[in-house]
C-alpha cells in the first residue's frame, strides 16, 4: 500500500541580484531589452511538485511513491532519493532530455525573473498509473500537461481516491478540461487565487464544486486555509512559523500533510491543522527540501498547536 506522488522533479537555480531591477531596466528601451546582471550569490536547489511532496511525507514516516519523468543530469537528484530511501521506481530517465529546471533571479526588493525549461517533464504521459498496483491513494500535482490527463483519467479509472493539485498548471487547462480532471477526484487543493481562477474558468462555486468532489481545500498563505465540504466550510489557523525565510515549496508541504491525514482516513480538520503544521515548518527555511524535523519534533509541534496527534 502506497501513496503514488505524480508531478515534477526540478532542479531550482536560484541567484540574487545586490540591486535593483528598476536601475538597470530602461522603461523607453523595453521594447529592445538587452541586460546582463551579474550575480555573485546563487545555489541549487532540489524541487519539483513531487520531489517536494515526497520530501515531506518521507519526513513523516511515510513511504510514498514518486512517478516522475526525468532526464540524463538526474544522477544528483537520484542519489539524494537513495540517501533518503525514498521510492524512485517509477521515476523514469529520458537521457535525450534535460531535467525540469527554473533559473531564478531575485534582486533587493524580492523582485523575481524567471525561465522555466519543462525537459522531460513534457513527457510524463509515458509512465502509467497502472504501473503502480500497490496505490491505494495519489495526487495529480503540476506536470506535463497529457501526463496530468491521463494520470487523472487512469486514478478514476482504477477506483483509486487521489488529489487534483493543478496549481502552475492552470493556464494549460479550460473550464471544460478541469471538470474533466476533477471527475473521480477525492479533492481539490488549490490556494485563494487558484480557487478564483477555477471559479472563473468552470462557471462554478468552489461550494458547488465541493458538493460533487467531497472537499476543496483552499490554502490562504498567512491567514491560514478552509476546507470546503458537502457539510460546510472549515476554517484552519496557519501554524505559527519560528521565522519566514522562503514560501518556496510551502504549498506542497501543506499537501504532504493533507495526504498522510487522508491516508489515516482522518476528517478534514485534523488533516488541514497537518498540513498547516508542515507548512510552518517549511516556510523557516530555504529552499523546497532543507527543512529536517523529526517525526517527534512534527507531531511535538501538533500537540502544541492544535492539541492533536499525529
Amino acid at each position: 500500500m502506497a501513496t503514488l506522488i505524480c508531478g515534477s522533479m526540478a532542479y531550482d537555480t536560484i541567484m540574487v541580484f545586490p540591486d535593483h531591477f528598476r536601475n538597470h531596466i530602461l522603461p523607453e528601451q523595453i521594447h529592445i531589452l538587452n541586460v546582463s546582471f551579474m550575480v555573485p550569490e546563487m545555489r541549487r536547489e532540489f524541487g519539483g511538485t513531487a520531489g517536494n511532496i515526497g520530501y515531506n511525507m518521507k519526513l513523516l514516516g511515510e513511504e510514498p511513491a514518486i512517478m516522475a519523468t526525468v532526464g540524463h543530469d538526474f544522477t544528483p537528484y537520484r542519489e539524494r532519493l537513495e540517501r533518503l530511501g525514498l521510492r524512485a521506481t517509477h521515476v523514469r530517465e529520458l537521457h535525450d532530455q534535460f531535467t525540469a529546471q527554473a533559473f531564478i533571479t531575485t534582486d533587493m526588493a524580492d523582485n523575481q525573473i524567471t525561465a522555466f525549461h519543462p525537459g522531460a517533464m513534457s513527457f510524463a504521459h509515458l509512465n502509467r498509473i497502472p504501473d503502480a498496483p500497490d496505490a491505494t491513494l495519489g495526487i495529480v500535482s503540476p506536470d506535463g500537461r497529457q501526463g496530468m490527463v491521463e494520470h487523472c483519467r487512469d486514478f478514476a479509472a482504477a477506483g483509486i481516491p487521489y488529489v487534483f493539485d493543478p496549481g502552475q498548471g492552470l493556464p494549460m487547462f479550460s473550464g471544460e478540461d478541469l471538470e474533466q480532471l476533477m471527475d473521480g477526484a477525492a479533492a481539490l487543493t488549490v490556494n485563494d487565487y487558484e480557487a478564483r481562477v477555477v471559479e472563473q474558468k468552470t462557471g462554478r462555486s468552489t461550494e458547488s464544486i465541493a458538493e460533487k468532489l467531497g472537499a476543496v481545500i483552499v490554502t490562504r498563505g498567512a491567514e491560514g486555509s478552509s476546507v470546503y465540504t458537502r457539510e460546510g466550510r472549515i476554517d484552519v489557523a496557519a501554524a505559527r512559523a519560528e521565522r519566514v525565510a522562503d514560501p518556496t515549496g510551502c504549498g506542497d508541504a501543506f499537501r504532504a500533510g493533507l495526504l498522510y491525514g487522508m491516508a489515516r482516513r482522518w476528517e478534514w480538520r485534523r488533516s488541514a491543522r497537518l498540513a498547516s503544521v508542515m507548512g510552518a515548518i517549511k516556510i523557516a527555511h530555504r529552499g523546497g527540501q532543507n527543512h529536517r524535523p523529526s517525526r517527534e519534533q512534527i507531531a511535538a509541534t501538533l500537540r502544541e498547536t492544535f492539541d492533536e496527534t499525529l
